[in-house]
Order: C-alpha cells, then sequence, then structure tokens
C-alpha cells in the first residue's frame, strides 16, 4: 500500500499477472507523483503469494480482493482491473454496494466479463471439454508464458456461479472502459455488451483502434493513467 490522500486506488490484475505488471508499476508512478494512496496485491497463487494457481478459482480471487481493500481502504476506493480484474472488480462492486466502502468509481482495461464460460468454455472443442470433465484440467498453451496456464474444472464450473450477463450489472458509480480492437483475447463487442448491462450507471467506452489486450504502450499508459486521473478528480 503506497500512502497518499484521497480515494485510493485499488489495481486488480488479470488472469495469471501480478502487481509487478507494467501498467500496475505505472499507476504506482502516477500515484506517487499525484500523491494519491495505491493499492495493489497478487491473488493467491499469482506473483508473490503462495498456492499452486490451479488449486484457485475466481471465489478465491474474488475474496482476495475483497479482503485487501477491507483491511488497507479507510474510505471508497477506485478499483482499476484488468480483463480478470475487470470481470473482479465488478463482482465486488456488487458485493460492496451500499457498504461505506461502495467503490467511488471503475476503471475496467479490456474487462473479460464472464470469460470463463463465454471467452473459455463457449469457444472450446469438444475434445478439449471433454479432458476438463474427465481428468479435471486443460494445459492451455500460453502467449503470455513459457508455461501452460492450467484451465480446471473447479475454474469453469466456480466461474458459473459468477455470471453477470444474465442481467442488469450495476456498478452504483461511474465507470470508464479502455479496450482494443485488435484484442484477441476479448472482442471488443464485449465491451459493448458490457455498456448495454451497466444501463443504470454513467459510463465512458475509450476503443482504441489499434490496441491489443494488454493496452501497455506507452500511449496506452497515458490514456489509463488519464482514465484514473479523472475518475480521482471527478466530485
Amino acid at each position: 500500500m503506497q500512502e497518499g490522500e484521497g480515494a485510493p486506488v485499488v489495481w486488480l490484475g488479470g488472469f495469471r499477472s501480478d502487481m509487478r505488471a507494467t501498467k500496475a508499476e505505472a499507476l504506482a508512478d502516477w500515484a506517487r507523483g499525484a500523491g494519491r494512496a495505491y493499492l495493489r496485491f497478487d491473488y493467491g497463487g499469482h506473483g508473490e503469494s503462495e498456492g499452486d494457481f490451479g488449486s484457485f478459482t475466481l471465489s478465491d480471487w474474488l475474496e482476495d480482493a475483497l479482503a485487501a481493500i477491507a483491511s488497507q481502504c479507510r474510505r471508497p476506493p477506485i478499483l482499476v482491473g484488468s480483463s480478470m480484474g475487470g470481470w473482479i472488480a465488478l463482482l465486488a462492486a456488487r458485493r460492496l454496494f451500499g457498504t461505506p466502502l461502495q467503490p467511488a468509481g471503475l476503471v475496467l482495461i479490456a474487462p473479460a466479463v464472464d470469460f470463463s464460460e463465454e471467452l473459455m468454455w463457449a469457444q472450446m472443442p469438444d475434445a478439449i471439454r471433454r479432458t476438463i470433465l474427465d481428468e479435471g484440467v486443460w494445459l492451455r498453451p500460453s502467449e503470455y508464458a513459457p508455461e501452460p496456464t492450467p484451465i480446471t474444472r473447479a475454474l469453469i464450473e466456480d466461474g458459473r456461479r459468477h455470471l453477470m450477463f444474465g442481467g442488469e450489472i450495476k456498478a452504483g458509480c461511474p465507470v470508464h472502459i479502455l479496450q482494443g480492437m485488435r484484442d484477441p483475447d476479448v472482442p471488443w463487442r464485449q465491451a459493448l455488451k458490457l455498456v448495454e448491462h451497466l444501463s443504470g450507471d454513467p459510463v465512458v467506452l475509450t476503443l482504441i483502434k489499434d490496441g491489443d489486450h494488454r493496452l501497455s504502450t506507452p500511449e496506452d499508459i497515458v490514456r489509463l493513467q488519464s482514465a484514473v486521473a479523472g475518475m480521482a478528480t471527478a466530485p
């Protein structure tokens, strides 16, 4: 936790990412320069946290996020969620709605809402589904790490407990979404779908025409820092 003033900015990383990633570090730099409180952490099985990645599910990571917010934040936070972290940010906002820590705003980067079902299970060939059901895990080759990513049956089944696209999604605060249009992992139309479901909240959607999933170029970082700064200075 970096000490500072104002609504604390909370970084919620993506699937198999960590708190030392490019965007998380860039926000730490921004927070230091702005004198803003900033919290980042690693979910169980990620980065510097203990545990085997494949033994955790979305429920575990959501509880990690809520525990970190509850223990470190003294006023309503601004949640910044990247990819899976975007889904976790929305789930956390739903859990915190009506409490003293109801978020002051959300900044979502390529938010992978319902990804375990819509972007994994629904896209998998029958043979891979059968492997997951029969063996409990499928090792998916990763573009971002040398070792494969375990996709477990528990991850898929637990994800179904948290699906959000079945009805209106209520953040209870302003939302700014940053989405690349060349994102191979979270298609940009998923961001449009999310905007439609956030029907009761003020939402800004920024589409980056040549943006990929990571949105970590210098220009992308400036957009992210500006979006967070705008949320932090909003009345």
